[in-house]
């Protein structure tokens, strides 16, 4: 969820569309129809949002049946023992969501410097849990364990990686909201703050389920 397309949800929700204030000086019927247009629905981003969900989703049970798969293919499959630090990054990812979703349930009910306090560290949890991901990634390579070591590896190393590319897209849309406030939340109904924790606890669902299918799968 790209910040850029935030921004845009945004001013469609407030009814502008980018596009600044109608004009008002007897412009033809275009004119008047623009001004009449209602604005979107919330339903209706939020519709978009689930079928952007529903996408992913996808791409990770094509990814989890080719896993599934392989194995039964032959005898190069070699299990490895998973670093225990996916855990600990797991409790990150989850405290990370549940911080988020306790910011985002404050702009309704307490002050705004309450909501980017709350914000920010749900965000930096989420930096952590990357981190953390990068040095799961080292101690395996410190074993010898690389993408292309066995069959197992390498569904290891891209199932983090896919994963790990949408934290990066989420953290891009956290630090976009946090960047512009709780006023502005609250001016555009709480839209991109609800967008995007629902965007980010879908990540940590989904990587539960992940480090599940790696650990009992393998």
């Amino acid at each position: 969820m790209p910040a850029t397309v935030i921004e845009e949800l945004e001013r469609a929700a407030v009814g502008t569309g980018g596009r600044g204030p109608a004009r008002r000086d007897g412009g033809d019927g275009d004119d008047a129809r623009r001004r009449a247009k209602p604005p979107t629905p919330r339903s209706a981003y939020f519709t978009g949002l689930v079928l952007g969900l529903a996408a992913i989703f996808m791409f990770f049970i094509a990814l989890a049946s080719a896993f599934v798969v392989r194995k039964g293919l032959g005898g190069d499959w070699r299990s490895f023992e998973l670093p225990g630090l996916l855990w600990v990054n797991t409790v990150v990812l989850l405290a990370s969501s549940l911080v988020v979703e306790r910011a985002r349930r404050l702009l309704r009910t307490q002050p705004a410097a309450r909501f980017g306090a709350w914000w920010s560290t749900g965000s930096l949890l989420g930096i952590a849990f990357l981190v953390g991901q990068v040095a799961a990634w080292r101690q395996l390579a410190a074993q010898g364990i690389f993408l292309a070591t066995n069959p197992a590896s390498s569904f290891f190393y891209v199932f983090t990686a896919a994963h790990g590319v949408h934290v990066l897209g989420g953290l891009a849309a956290l630090g976009y909201v946090a960047a512009r406030g709780a006023a502005h939340q609250q001016s555009t109904g709480n839209l991109s703050a609800d967008l995007t924790a629902g965007y980010w606890h879908f990540l940590g669902v989904l990587w539960v389920g992940l480090l599940l299918l790696l650990t009992f799968g393998r």
